[in-house]
């Protein structure tokens, strides 16, 4: 992964000795997220990669930067219709895009399945932080639970680069309904099942004991 010129330009800020990589990837990664994801998300999956980055830093881990910008960039493209199938999971929709974006140009194998797994684990709490740094380091901004582990100064630089709505709390989780809610059988057994419980009142949880009592098998 080599820098190259481009004429998409790229926020050049460092925050705590993080910005965005400068190189013909990552300006292609931004050109392709500005222009298919909404201001919303574009700036939430930013704030994702200076925060992950950040931390990445903070615990000495070696990760590839242009990795970890792919990943935190795509990470929520599956919510967007041209990039939602009808049947699985938008993590793992997200997931199949950023493959697809990174196999055209020239991205190694070994490299692309780094970022796709980052990206369809992002919402699985609990397995990430033991896997590679690039798949550990994909999400902060939404749920918060290492908010006190950055500054004052590094939080307010990063929202201020790129802002957070007035009321983003409930604007994401309604990004987050609006991009599943065709299709909630693909929520069973992760935490995208809350947010259909929580704005769809006739929403009816998968559960796991009923189809272990309900399968073909006897006894």
């Amino acid at each position: 992964m080599t820098a190259a010129t481009s004429t998409v330009s790229i926020a050049r800020e460092t925050i705590s000795g993080v910005r965005v990589p400068d190189s013909k990837l990552a300006r292609e990664i931004t050109e392709f997220i500005r222009d298919t994801e909404t201001e919303l998300r574009f700036n939430h999956s930013s704030r994702v990669y200076y925060f992950g980055a950040m931390a990445g830093r903070r615990r000495s881990l070696a990760f590839d930067a242009e990795l970890l910008y792919a990943g935190a960039m795509f990470h929520d493209i599956g919510l967007m219709h041209d990039h939602s199938s009808t049947t699985e999971r938008f993590e793992v929709d997200g997931a199949n895009a950023a493959r697809a974006f990174l196999s055209q140009r020239g991205i190694q194998p070994r490299d692309v399945d780094i970022v796709w797994t980052a990206i369809a684990l992002h919402t699985t709490p609990g397995i990430p932080q033991y896997m590679h740094p690039v798949v550990a380091l994909v999400e902060m901004d939404v749920l918060g639970l290492t908010y006190s582990q950055y500054s004052d100064g590094e939080r307010e630089a990063v929202v201020s680069l790129y802002p957070r709505t007035p009321h983003f709390k409930e604007d994401i989780l309604q990004a987050f309904y609006d991009g599943i809610k065709a299709k909630p059988e693909t929520t069973f057994g992760n935490v995208k099942a809350d947010v259909l419980a929580d704005k769809d009142p006739t929403f009816v949880r998968g559960n796991f004991c009923s189809v272990i009592r309900n399968s073909s098998w006897e006894g």
